[in-house]
């Protein structure tokens, strides 16, 4: 239990406090200026995250909404279209900032199940062919928080990467997906132009999140980065916990068993709301008739969710949870009405 307050904190992976490797690291960071790439500590964790996914380079930044803005403005061409799943980050999660910082319109395509259909991708790109706006660029997202933390399979990975246009991977929980799959993160990122990834959501650290691709490329993501505020100084002392956090990616396999138990126990308590089968990883969505009162009964027992929607409840396991505070809301669920 890390909550200071004694709750069970399930909102969100991003409620992780630092650990104390973490701040010990923080504290003795190496720093420089970032603004004119002198910051060692910098340079080293985006040279590692580089190494990593197997990409040329690599950018810090302050958060995943800022990577995938940024990456809106390398990838999107004026007067094109950038693709994405309906119920992408990109789409729902960042208050319409790709209608403020891109100059691409975003046609968005069904992603219910997590995926989006490589033919529906393909049947778009022929129909630009023949006077529709041209795609500049694919983005799709992995795992997929919308859709319940799920994971992308590897094959469809693979077949967007051959469609034609530049793929940006959204891997904020990239990690989980590849824990959950056995599958490096620099093998599911293979066919991306660029790839983002958190090290603030399971891994724990403070802050940040980082956006590797070609050279080139991140030569002119810094300058949009720049453009949108986020360039950083002395910033090394956030990078020093980033580097600690690339070490704990093995633990999100706890997560992902917890999280399974809370879907076992909501699918129990109210059948047909979720499928735990389906629960790949750290995220649970649970069908509720009246998700507030849900919200509310957890809350008497000190257990913290979110709505996931007008008709959902979220559960996020990470970090800072462990088993008996999931069994502690497990039997909040139990006894919910």
């Amino acid at each position: 239990m890390a909550d200071p307050q004694g709750r069970v904190d399930l909102r969100s992976d991003t409620v992780t406090r630092p650990t104390p490797a973490m701040r010990r690291a923080m504290a003795d960071a190496e720093v420089g200026d970032d603004g004119f790439g002198d910051d060692p500590t910098v340079n080293r964790l985006q040279s590692t995250f580089a190494e990593l996914v197997d990409k040329e380079a690599a950018l810090f930044l302050p958060s995943g909404t800022m990577a995938n803005q940024v990456a809106l403005r390398v990838l999107g061409e004026p007067g094109t279209v950038v693709l994405a799943g309906r119920r992408q980050h990109l789409v729902v999660r960042e208050v319409a900032a790709a209608g403020m910082n891109g100059s691409a319109q975003v046609v968005t395509l069904d992603d219910d199940d997590g995926t989006i259909d490589v033919a529906e991708v393909s049947r778009w790109l022929a129909d630009a062919r023949v006077g529709w706006a041209p795609a500049s660029a694919l983005f799709v997202e992995d795992t997929h928080g919308e859709a319940g933390g799920r994971v992308w399979p590897l094959d469809r990975l693979r077949a967007l990467a051959e469609v034609g246009v530049p793929v940006h991977l959204d891997g904020a929980r990239l990690w989980n997906a590849a824990v959950a799959s056995g599958i490096s993160v620099a093998e599911r990122a293979a066919g991306a132009t660029t790839v983002t990834c958190c090290v603030s959501k399971g891994l724990g650290a403070p802050v940040g999140s980082l956006l590797a691709g070609p050279e080139e490329l991140i030569s002119r993501a810094r300058v949009e980065r720049k453009r949108l505020g986020g360039m950083m100084r002395q910033v090394g002392v956030l990078a020093a916990a980033g580097l600690v956090a690339l070490d704990r990616v093995d633990r999100l396999a706890e997560d992902h068993v917890r999280a399974r138990r809370l879907a076992e126990a909501a699918a129990a308590r109210w059948s047909g709301s979720v499928d735990p089968q389906i629960v790949d990883t750290n995220i649970v969505r649970i069908e509720h008739p009246d998700p507030a009162r849900l919200l509310a009964h957890l809350g008497t027992r000190g257990v913290l969710a979110v709505p996931a929607s007008a008709t959902m409840v979220r559960l996020v396991t990470h970090a800072d949870v462990d088993d008996a505070d999931i069994d502690r809301a497990v039997d909040a669920l139990e006894t919910a009405p």
